[in-house]
């Protein structure tokens, strides 16, 4: 019987942690498939992580997702905004 996997959510710092794991393990000879099985992830999800995280440092990666969080509450608050905007135009016209 096959087991289904779980999958597991990384935080972006400990994304950051695994690729330094995965850039010391590969100095010392291992192959990128060995690295990524011990840390349980596959290959497709190293490429990724390079990718999106591969130049930056955990503090750095902390802040993009302190902003990012930041830039969706705004955007929140932009939209109920507008929209109290057009329902008071509506309301003005009276088209309610």
């Amino acid at each position: 019987m096959k087991r289904a996997m779980t999958r597991k959510r990384h935080r972006p710092e400990e994304i950051v942690a695994k690729l330094r794991e995965v850039d010391e393990a590969l100095s010392q000879g291992k192959t990128l498939e060995d690295v990524a099985k011990s840390l349980g992830v596959s290959l497709m999800t190293l490429h990724r992580w390079r990718t999106e995280y591969g130049s930056t440092d955990r503090d750095a990666v902390k802040r993009l997702k302190e902003l990012e969080r930041e830039n969706g509450r705004l955007k929140r608050l932009v939209a109920d905004q507008a929209l109290d905007i057009q329902i008071l135009k509506e309301v003005a016209k009276g088209e309610f």
